[in-house]
C-alpha cells in the first residue's frame, strides 16, 4: 500500500477586504506558487480602522495604521504568516517583531487626474477657477494649493470605486479627482485616467511607497524572508526604502504633506537613485524642495540616502513646515476633545 502523499506546508496571507487588495494579494500568491510550487497559499480577510470610517478625512486620524495595525495583530497572534500591502499605506515604524521583505517590481508611481465623465477638460491647468479636486490627501491638497491656488480640494473617501462612483454621480460636486496611478492600472481601469502628474507638466509629486506593495512578514521567519528574495526586485525595494527613510526621518508619519519622485538615472557609467522631494504647508505658502543623486545597492545605503535627503530637506526649511503643522493639529485636537 503506497504511503500517503506529504501534506504540503500552507502560508496563509492577511489583506484588507477590498477588492484592490485581493488583486494584489493574488499577485504575490502567484509569483510565490510559480516560484515555490511545493507550498499552498490561503487568503485571509480583515477590515481594518480605515476600511470602518470612511468619513473622516484621512488627516484628522490620530493614528498612522489605519490600514494595517488589525492585520499585524493577526500576524503576531500567528493566525497570518505575512501581510500584502500597499506599501504607501504602511506607516515607516513598524511593530517590533515584523519588518518589510523584499518588494516585486513597483506599478506606476504617478498620481493620476480623473475627469467627471461628461467633463471636456484634459489636464490640470485646463481646470478652471473654483473647479473641486476630490482628494483626501494633505499631500496633494498642499501641493494643489501651491500650483493651482484657484481650485478648491473636498475630501473624497472610499475604496477605487465608491471614489469613482462619488465623483461621476450628477449631483457631485467634485470636477475631478486625483487617484494615484497603480491602483486604477491594476483594477484595469487605465481608461479613467485622463492625465498622469508628474513633477514636469503638473508639479505634483507622488506618495512614499506608491505604486509598491508591502509585504510584511515576522522578523524571525527566515524562510519567508529567503522566499521573497526570489520574486523581489532590487531597484523597486531599495528606492522604496530609501523613500521610507526620507520620511521616517522628518518624522511626518503617513499624513505629512511629503512628495517625491525617485528613478534610476545613469551619471558617468554608474547607475545612481535620484530622488527629488518636496514638503509643502498645507495653505500652499512655504515650500522646501530638493533633488538629490545618490549611490544605492543595498537596503544600508538605501536607509542612508533617506537620511541624505531629509537633511537636505531640513537644510531648505522643510522642519519648520512640519512643525507648524504639528503645532495645529495638537491646537485643533485639543479644541475637539
Amino acid at each position: 500500500m503506497a504511503a500517503p502523499a506529504p501534506t504540503k506546508k500552507t502560508f496563509t496571507i492577511g489583506t484588507r477586504k477590498s477588492k484592490l487588495a485581493l488583486l494584489q494579494t493574488d499577485l504575490v500568491r502567484a509569483a510565490l506558487q510559480k516560484t515555490h510550487p511545493d507550498y499552498e497559499f490561503k487568503t485571509l480577510t480583515k477590515e481594518t480602522a480605515g476600511d470602518l470610517n470612511t468619513t473622516i478625512a484621512l488627516k484628522d486620524f490620530a493614528s498612522k495604521n489605519l490600514w494595517t495595525e488589525e492585520l499585524e495583530e493577526l500576524m503576531i497572534g500567528g493566525e497570518v504568516d505575512f501581510i500584502v500591502h500597499s506599501l504607501k499605506d504602511v506607516p515607516t515604524l513598524l511593530p517590533e517583531t515584523c519588518t518589510l521583505g523584499m518588494m516585486m517590481p513597483r506599478e506606476d508611481s504617478r498620481d493620476v487626474f480623473v475627469v467627471k465623465q461628461g467633463l471636456p477638460y484634459k489636464s490640470l491647468a485646463e481646470l478652471p477657477a473654483g473647479s473641486v479636486v476630490g482628494t483626501s490627501s494633505i499631500r496633494r491638497t498642499a501641493q494643489l494649493a501651491r500650483k493651482y491656488p484657484h481650485l478648491k480640494v473636498q475630501d473624497i473617501r472610499g475604496n477605487i470605486g465608491t471614489r469613482l462612483s462619488k465623483l461621476d454621480a450628477e449631483d457631485s460636486p467634485y470636477t475631478c479627482a486625483i487617484l494615484a496611478a497603480a491602483g486604477l492600472l491594476r483594477l484595469d481601469l487605465q481608461d479613467r485616467i485622463t492625465q498622469y502628474l508628474d513633477s514636469k507638466n503638473s508639479g505634483m509629486l507622488y506618495a512614499v511607497g506608491q505604486g509598491a506593495l508591502g509585504i510584511e512578514i515576522r522578523k524571525a521567519d527566515t524562510l519567508l524572508k529567503e522566499m521573497l528574495t526570489k520574486i523581489g526586485h532590487a531597484e523597486t525595494t531599495f528606492a522604496c526604502l530609501a523613500e521610507r527613510s526620507l520620511l521616517r526621518t522628518l518624522e511626518g508619519g503617513c499624513s505629512a504633506p511629503l512628495g517625491v519622485e525617485s528613478e534610476w538615472v545613469e551619471i558617468a557609467g554608474s547607475k545612481k537613485l535620484r530622488m527629488r522631494s518636496v514638503v509643502v504647508s498645507v495653505d500652499g505658502q512655504q515650500c522646501a524642495e530638493v533633488e538629490v543623486d545618490g549611490d544605492v545597492d543595498s537596503a544600508e545605503s538605501a536607509e542612508a540616502f533617506g537620511v541624505t535627503v531629509a537633511k537636505a530637506l531640513v537644510e531648505k526649511g522643510a522642519g519648520a513646515i512640519l512643525e507648524e503643522i504639528q503645532r495645529n493639529k495638537v491646537v485643533k485636537a485639543g479644541v475637539t476633545a
